[in-house]
């Protein structure tokens, strides 16, 4: 036995202990069990949008949900009294069905084979696809959770969080200040009720006044779709004039102060979050973001939180239960 063998065996069972343990996903997981997997998902997703158009921003915003609370593990889709689907946050998301109509297919293509997790991560990356986004690779080999309470959402960002909040909810997750402005970029296309906003045309922080972030030209618009003391259930655009289009015109109403939300007003008004949206805004004489590129990289970041992996979790028949 020479010098190196000792350290050649630390790492091969380093190795071998990952594996066991299941850590870590791959581009390429299902190559040889099930490879129409992106397929099969990509067809269910196009199907899913084009019968409801709201589904590719809430397919979006279920994986964000669901990654957000005990990792990407496809609780987020579990029926039942209090899970996760009850929670106040998650109630107006759509979409379900198309993840429901592509495990379907795939268990009848590779039985057993393929995660809840993973046909959520994919048709995220599918739905912005559709909707003129980027493109990314997708890692696979997710297993699915089974536990899925309605309280565990309590921490998930909210329209209302200040930008010192909202920082410190996705550090938590490890995602840092630039991943934050990423992916909350994916508001760039859906919706919001009144009733996540309103507070802010008429009587922000108890002024009685509307929030001075708001662009004076924008307000009326604004409250002519959500009159005060009206239906808090009334959608509006979170991008105005580019609602079910990905591009970085988000950015350009920030900073135009047509920011729907408080806390998507909030990423220029507070200069910690601002520098970012002016990278990918291409502001001179700052080094430039392209939020093509960027948004895939922080998905497949946000995408390994709290992985389940190897023996861990299970590969749930269906998505809708826990056996």
């Amino acid at each position: 036995m020479n010098d190196k063998t000792p350290i050649l065996l630390f790492f091969l069972l380093a190795t071998l202990t990952s594996l066991a343990l299941g850590q870590g996903t791959r581009v390429g997981f299902y190559r040889t069990t099930c490879p129409r997997v992106e397929s099969i998902v990509q067809s269910a997703v196009q199907s899913g949008v084009r019968s409801n158009p709201r589904a590719a921003p809430g397919i979006l915003r279920m994986f964000f949900h669901d990654c957000f609370v005990n990792g990407c593990d496809a609780s987020i889709l579990i029926d039942g009294p209090s899970s996760e689907k009850t929670a106040v946050p998650n109630v107006p998301l759509r979409g379900f069905e198309v993840i429901d109509a592509a495990k379907s297919q795939l268990e009848a293509a590779c039985p057993g084979v393929v995660s809840c997790a993973d046909i959520l991560a994919l048709a995220a990356r599918d739905s912005v696809v559709l909707s003129g986004g980027p493109r990314w690779e997708v890692p696979l080999g997710r297993r699915d959770g089974l536990v899925s309470q309605a309280s565990d959402t309590a921490n998930l960002p909210a329209f209302n969080d200040p930008i010192s909040v909202q920082i410190s909810k996705f550090a938590d997750k490890g995602l840092n200040t630039q991943d934050l402005v990423t992916l909350v970029g994916g508001h760039t296309i859906g919706t919001a009720g009144c009733a996540t906003f309103s507070y802010r045309l008429y009587n922000f922080n108890g002024t009685n006044q509307p929030d001075p972030d708001i662009n004076p030209t924008f307000l009326p618009q604004l409250q002519a779709l959500c009159p005060n003391g009206g239906d808090g259930t009334v959608r509006v655009g979170l991008d105005t004039g580019s609602v079910n289009r990905f591009d970085n015109s988000y950015f350009s109403n920030l900073r135009n102060g047509r920011g729907v939300l408080e806390s998507d007003a909030k990423l220029w008004s507070d200069p910690t979050t601002q520098r970012f949206v002016q990278r990918f805004l291409g502001i001179r004489g700052l080094l430039g973001l392209r939020f093509d590129v960027e948004f895939g990289r922080s998905m497949v970041k946000m995408g390994n939180i709290e992985l389940k992996t190897g023996t861990q979790g299970q590969i749930r028949r269906l998505c809708t239960a826990t056996n």
